[in-house]
């Protein structure tokens, strides 16, 4: 029987997951606090989340004084809704977990219990870790993705450049597919880590517009450059999904 409240969902609660954009889970925060100061949560009752980005939501439960535990699936789709469901979504995937001072052991043990059950490998980081690297692996591919899009979208030969697109423009755009939301609140409480990102980014385009805005570009360079990028992926870094 499906709870008619946030409030009425929370009683009784052993587990508490707090699955939204990072902003909606930051807006909850307060309403678990209350729920737990009432004693319509259970004190024992443990507290995580799966949202996208750590520090801003480990810190808010920490002001609300939160026995908090934080947590993020890496497994993603860009895809939303009941009918983008997958069983197998988190097999295999790391679930990492950020342990903060209000944290219990008996609630890391259940958040890593909850990770294990789904197929997922529990791994601790501390939260700032967790922000820059997925600030370079997931946060700075969907500004890219929307910047590519706004730089190919509007331009006059769009229409016969979208007739002709295949798999790499659908495998480079398609994070900007994704929830718009979702999107927008994981950037804007990630923002520095972001921003990092985007200038080392910008620096590396720059030499690119160097080594192509010539007369004669130097073909052997290009090929060495684009070797260099390829070695330093991995066989293992191919996206799962």
């Amino acid at each position: 029987m499906p709870a008619s409240s946030p409030v009425q969902a929370l009683e009784g609660a052993g587990l508490v997951v707090l699955a939204g954009p990072p902003l909606a889970v930051l807006e909850g925060l307060p309403g678990v606090a209350d729920a737990r100061r009432t004693g319509t949560l259970p004190a024992d009752a443990t507290i995580t989340d799966v949202a996208s980005t750590k520090a801003r939501i480990v810190a808010g439960a920490g002001e609300l004084g939160l026995p908090f535990v934080g947590g993020h699936p890496m497994a993603g789709r860009e895809l939303a809704g009941v009918d983008a469901a997958d069983g197998e979504l988190f097999v295999g995937r790391p679930w990492v977990i950020v342990r903060t001072p209000e944290s219990r052991a008996a609630d890391v043990a259940r958040v890593e219990g909850l990770a294990r059950a789904v197929g997922a490998q529990p791994v601790e980081m501390a939260a700032g870790a967790h922000d820059r690297a997925v600030a370079a692996i997931s946060h700075l591919p969907l500004v890219l993705a929307a910047a590519l899009t706004e730089s190919v979208a509007g331009a006059a030969d769009w229409a016969l450049a979208r007739d002709l697109a295949a798999t790499g423009w659908a495998s480079a755009t398609r994070l900007a597919r994704g929830d718009v939301g979702m999107g927008a609140g994981i950037l804007a409480t990630n923002a520095p880590a972001v921003t990092a990102r985007l200038r080392d980014l910008r620096a590396a385009i720059d030499t690119w517009l160097e080594a192509l805005d010539v007369a004669e570009p130097d073909a052997d360079s290009l090929r060495d450059r684009l070797a260099a990028a390829k070695a330093a992926l991995a066989p293992s870094d191919a996206p799962r999904r």
